[in-house]
């Protein structure tokens, strides 16, 4: 998924700031240090699913049949490979 650095940073505001507000979190580092790690948690856990995103489609690129993207059968094959990446990747069981 694509996220503007931008939108990323805001996220990490607003996230920051609900759980403050509700006494879910008390930070001692500065705020700021805090959003710079949640950013870089967000965004590497974006490239976890871009990166899974992208084998899937080769693996069915790779198919000797065609199969058209956005088609059933090609929502079917998308969803059954993601999930074996989510399983070798230890995302899921």
């Amino acid at each position: 998924m694509k996220l503007s650095d931008d939108k990323i940073t805001h996220m990490t505001h607003v996230i920051l700031k609900a759980l403050l507000d509700k006494g879910i979190i008390d930070i001692t580092e500065e705020e700021g240090t805090v959003r710079r790690a949640m950013k870089r948690a967000i965004v590497a856990e974006l490239q976890i699913g871009d990166d899974m995103d992208e084998a899937v489609r080769k693996k069915i690129d790779s198919l000797s049949k065609h199969v058209t993207e956005g088609s059933p059968e090609w929502e079917v094959l998308y969803k059954k490979y993601y999930r074996e990446e989510e399983v070798k990747k230890g995302l899921a069981d």
